[in-house]
């Protein structure tokens, strides 16, 4: 866990999780470190009991009856249909930056939509967490799906220490009642640029043609740590845009916007914070008031616009791992958190939904991936995390015929994603499936797909020429990572599968799997680096044959509705497969996905501990292609 990442609450009144229970009890503010705290906690044994309230005194309840592992997608099934895109990959010798910057710390993204268009904004600095010159970059994007290069927004100045300022950031946007859109970043210095020792927060104006208006001090620190150092850039106060500065006025006058700031400052001699905590996110309750999250597992109320709060408790059974939580109602009128759902790592990011924005349930990944850190750096956990939605602008970007809930983080602290979940969030499918790809775009993603698409290896449709039309491309040039599309059908035993694949070469690999609902995979086939295809049956690769480039093949499985019955029929092109009934890899009675993956399998990623040769350079491209997708459970 990242010690920067902890905090000692700051409440009034407190509770601590009962073991076993999933209740609380009132306590007064811990006088021991958190960290402290978990561990005695985790000490309690089965037994003990603690004094307990009643659940609907607690603004916010987790419900998750799931074991969630310690793989990269914890063993939870998926929200169906989500495309995981990566909109930044660290580089530390070619630069992706317009700017010409090598970076390979990027942390902390923050989303807006705005007149069509996305905003993104993340933090940059050289190797590791709080090393300066840290900076705020931003990448803007017109689909979500493909990114211009990113720039530099808000840059890194010279302190009168000799030393760089440290950028730091727990909101990035805000549209102001007359629709203009302010961006902003807050300059800290080292060694820590949110502990109330820093500079103070800057912003300055996105206009509506993408350029930037000049950048301004919106809020000083209440301690300036320099009181004779005159800043780079004036207050806001001294714009001659009056429609500037009367936005900036509207966002120091929203309490629930402010609240985030502050963790930076960390001062109140004006009374200008109501509540302190850090990374907060809110979201507006059916009855009006206010549910706030901070980092931590603790949970509040408003009912007055954060003017004032209820006594900040931990939410009964969240778990706690110092990362950032997301809350947000959805397009179909429900509410979303999410999340990393561990007490300690911070994969996979998840999401649990809520009909009352008081409890939250049926857990399901979101990003359920973790490829090999490329570069090592101080504090820089695994695993997609500091979650955030859009914060301005249009929530529920895209087509309102095809709402969708909009997430983005960091993976391994190194590289930007996003993730566009549909609405409303589903974790099964009730229909077989047929996709053939014609009524997709070129260039888009599939409805329906899961689909996982870094920079250098993405998955997109394409045009496979007048006989086959569309189909489903996965192109590989990431030498630590692969591209990989999953189709979610009816949990069953018995089923009927059938699907056409195209190699481009016969170097390259792409791994079929059919999995269950936490991801075992009992059915695995290939086509290998070696140029042959491979079935894996009970554990063995076993040979069938050379395949050849530019060519489609049909492959047809069939597993019998028998509930004892676990071998499944291959046939390659109408011909039977070797061996004709695969007997299973992982043992499972029910399966309900069908993978494509460029590379081999791998439950999780690892830190590197070093850069890793050839990270900074693409590998041979290879391509895969896949159609006419059927899917038919037996029952």
């Amino acid at each position: 866990m990242n010690h920067k990442d902890t905090e000692a609450p700051n409440q009034a009144k407190a509770g601590m999780p009962t073991k076993g229970t999933g209740v609380l009890t009132p306590s007064p503010e811990p006088s021991l470190p958190r960290a402290t705290i978990s561990l005695l906690c985790a000490s309690v044994p089965l037994w003990f009991s603690y004094p307990v309230i009643a659940s609907a005194e607690v603004p916010l309840v987790f419900e998750n009856d799931t074991r969630v592992e310690s793989s990269a997608d914890g063993g939870l099934p998926l929200a169906v249909g989500v495309h995981n895109i990566q909109v930044v990959r660290a580089n530390r010798t070619t630069s992706p930056h317009a700017d010409g910057l090598t970076d390979t710390y990027l942390h902390a993204p923050m989303l807006a939509h705005w007149r069509g268009r996305f905003y993104l904004e993340y933090l940059s600095g050289p190797v590791g967490e709080h090393e300066a010159p840290c900076q705020t970059s931003l990448v803007t994007s017109d689909d979500g799906q493909h990114w211009d290069q990113p720039r530099i927004v808000f840059p890194a100045f010279r302190l009168p220490d000799g030393t760089q300022t440290l950028a730091h950031q727990r909101m990035g946007f805000f549209q102001a009642p007359d629709g203009r859109l302010l961006v902003l970043a807050y300059y800290g210095r080292v060694p820590s640029p949110n502990d109330g020792t820093g500079i103070g927060r800057a912003v300055r104006e996105i206009r509506p043609d993408g350029t930037f208006g000049p950048i301004h001090f919106i809020k000083l620190n209440s301690r300036p740590p320099f009181p004779d150092f005159t800043p780079p850039y004036p207050r806001f106060t001294s714009s001659p845009d009056a429609g500037f500065v009367a936005a900036c006025e509207a966002l120091l006058a929203d309490k629930l916007i402010t609240a985030q700031w502050w963790e930076e400052d960390q001062g109140d001699e004006s009374g200008f914070y109501t509540i302190k905590g850090k990374a907060l996110s809110t979201v507006r309750r059916p009855d009006g008031s206010v549910l706030g999250i901070w980092k931590n597992a603790l949970v509040s109320t408003t009912h007055d616009e954060g003017r004032t709060w209820v006594d900040k408790q931990f939410g009964i059974n969240l778990p706690n791992n110092a990362s950032k939580y997301w809350l947000q109602r959805t397009g179909d009128g429900r509410y979303a958190l999410a999340l990393n759902p561990t007490n300690r790592l911070r994969f996979p990011l998840a999401l649990a939904t809520s009909e009352d924005c008081h409890t939250f349930s049926h857990l399901a990944t979101v990003h359920g991936e973790l490829p090999d850190q490329r570069f090592p750096g101080e504090f820089k956990n695994l695993g997609p995390q500091y979650v955030r939605g859009i914060e301005a602008g249009d929530a529920a970007a895209g087509d309102p015929t095809n709402p969708a809930l909009w997430l983005t983080y960091s993976v391994n602290k190194e590289d930007i994603w996003v993730s566009r979940v549909p609405v409303p969030v589903r974790d099964s499918v009730d229909a077989p499936v047929r996709d053939d790809f014609s009524s997709t775009a070129v260039g888009a993603l599939p409805t329906g797909w899961n689909v996982y698409s870094p920079a250098w290896a993405p998955v997109r449709v394409v045009d496979a020429g007048p006989a086959a039309g569309r189909a489903l491309e996965l192109r590989d040039e990431e030498p630590y990572d692969y591209a990989r599309a999953i189709r979610v059908f009816p949990h069953t035993h018995g089923v009927k599968v059938a699907f056409k694949v195209l190699a481009r070469q016969t170097s390259g690999r792409l791994e079929i799997e059919l999995a269950d609902r936490r991801g075992e995979r009992p059915y695995v086939l290939a086509f290998g680096e070696d140029g042959h295809l491979w079935a894996n049956h009970e554990g063995v690769w076993t040979d069938n044959g050379a395949y050849a480039a530019d060519r489609w093949y049909t492959f047809e499985l069939e597993l019998p509705t028998i509930p004892t019955s676990d071998r499944m029929s291959l046939r390659i092109d109408g011909r039977e497969g070797t061996p004709r009934a695969i007997g299973p890899l992982e043992a499972t009675p029910h399966i309900e996905r069908l993978s494509f993956r460029t590379g081999a399998y791998r439950e999780r990623g690892f830190g590197a501990g070093r850069d890793l040769p050839g990270a900074n350079a693409k590998a041979p491209a290879i391509s895969f292609l896949v159609d006419d997708v059927a899917i038919e459970p037996q029952r």
